[in-house]
């Protein structure tokens, strides 16, 4: 998980940002994107792509991550911005506030299959969150938080929709409570479109 790290360590940079988002296709709720600075030399047992770990094991590793990071942060960026831009200038968007919130100036950035609009050095990894300590560790602060937002503020606001059970994702409970209660303002309508229009044509091919 340092493949990509050590040489930048050998070549001077100390403090290597790794930056991953998380709720990228989520119909509901806002893009949270983190940046997480760790110290040079670290390994972190048991890192990984947030997705193939345990809830527990996500909770357990955030907490470790806090307490060794020089530096981490956390961006969020809503709905209605989602619609006006798009999806992936919303979640490059948030990669670039969380980098700008960090409290250690980042001298290069490893991000998750994206470039951030920033003038630093950087570097775009396919699946970097498998492959970057660095990144891994920006995935699980991103999906903890956003996590906990969806089963706390999120839920409390619109507890109608289940928030909670299924993260904001399109899953058949979320379609369901969506045509017995509409969108909330949280819902992104340019995603709801899409959603809607394909299930309408599905039905079309049905009948």
């Amino acid at each position: 998980m340092l493949e990509f790290e050590k040489p930048l360590w050998a070549q001077g940079f100390r403090y290597i940002a790794g930056v991953d988002e998380v709720g990228r296709g989520c119909l509901f709720g806002d893009v949270v994107a983190a940046a997480v600075i760790l110290p040079e030399g670290l390994v972190l047992e048991g890192i990984d792509d947030s997705k193939k770990l345990t809830e527990k094991k996500r909770d357990e590793l955030y907490e470790v991550i806090m307490e060794h990071a020089e530096a981490w942060a956390v961006a969020r960026v809503d709905a209605s911005v989602v619609d006006t831009i798009n999806i992936k200038q919303a979640a490059r968007l948030a990669m670039k506030q969380a980098i700008q919130m960090l409290s250690v100036q980042a001298e290069y950035l490893l991000v998750d299959a994206e470039m951030v609009d920033l003038h630093l050095p950087q570097e775009a990894i396919i699946k970097g969150d498998a492959r970057s300590q660095s990144i891994a560790a920006a995935s699980i602060m991103a999906k903890v938080t956003r996590d906990r937002l969806c089963q706390g503020e999120w839920n409390d606001l619109y507890p109608e929709y289940g928030i909670a059970i299924h993260k904001g994702y399109a899953t058949k409970l979320h379609r369901e409570k969506l045509l017995e209660h509409g969108p909330s303002p949280m819902h992104r309508q340019s995603f709801l479109r899409k959603l809607f229009a394909e299930q309408e044509v599905e039905q079309q091919l049905l009948f």
